[in-house]
């Protein structure tokens, strides 16, 4: 059947209520967030190595165009992972680790496809490898020092891959420190739409961005790619204005 691209709300109910038996995977994306690009050929192939299993339904939602979608599952940040079944949400996973949520569907759909699974993760490897010009695996290639232009250059872009970037550690569905748990829920909290970057799975970023922003500690919001805080100055900034994420994001406009 291959990925089922999902253009309305209506259709979306008409699938979802005449699938209910079935394992529901649903996608959720933006054309705006850079993580998605490698996970919309992830996701692809997957449900092509899956074509003849009628048990498993795949569905791509635009997170911007469907919003309506979005807020019933609570989505905030994208790319966006859940697997239904039979009205119930199995498991629900936040960012651009194809290994998860493989790992995530082979588990609900009793499946261990290890060829349609490896075939996945290639195309993560080598969608990433296009991108950023960079070995799959570090143990098996020469490390190569990246300048200060050229990681401040990725920086720039890193900081305004989304309207709302959120630098933190771990991720919105499993924080790893209390003041990112804490931003992440005033995000949810204000229905803010949002990107993230898990900065302890690179150490470079995690460093830069210090000298990058002059902003020592962890998390750090920016908007509209500048530099707007951590989790005490976004703070100030609601109780002084409850509308902060909506003119912070118009102000450039």
């Amino acid at each position: 059947m291959g990925v089922i691209e999902i253009e309305s709300e209506e259709q979306f109910t008409e699938i979802t209520q005449s699938s209910d038996s079935k394992l529901l995977a649903l996608y959720f994306h933006t054309p705006w967030a850079g993580p998605c690009k490698t996970m919309n050929q992830v996701f692809k192939t997957l449900a092509d190595s899956k074509a003849d299993d009628s048990s498993i339904v795949f569905l791509s939602i635009n997170a911007d165009d469907l919003s309506e979608i979005s807020e019933l599952f609570d989505v905030s940040a994208v790319p966006y992972f859940i697997l239904i079944r039979k009205q119930t949400i199995l498991k629900e996973l936040s960012g651009a680790d194809p290994k998860e949520f493989i790992a995530a569907l082979n588990q609900f759909s009793g499946s261990s496809d290890s060829n349609s699974a490896a075939s996945a993760t290639s195309v993560a490897t080598n969608t990433n490898n296009t991108a950023s010009g960079s070995a799959a695996d570090p143990a098996q290639a020469e490390p190569v020092e990246e300048s200060e232009e050229a990681l401040n250059e990725r920086l720039s872009k890193l900081t305004s891959a989304a309207p709302i970037m959120l630098f933190m550690k771990g991720s919105p569905s499993s924080p790893q420190c209390g003041f990112s748990r804490q931003l992440v829920a005033i995000l949810r909290e204000h229905q803010v739409r949002f990107g993230f970057f898990d900065i302890l799975k690179d150490d470079s970023v995690r460093q830069g961005l210090k000298k990058f922003s002059d902003w020592p500690t962890f998390p750090q919001l920016y908007i509209n790619g500048e530099f707007q805080g951590g989790l005490d100055i976004i703070k100030e900034n609601i109780e002084e204005d409850e509308q902060f994420f909506e003119h912070a994001l118009n102000s450039n406009e």
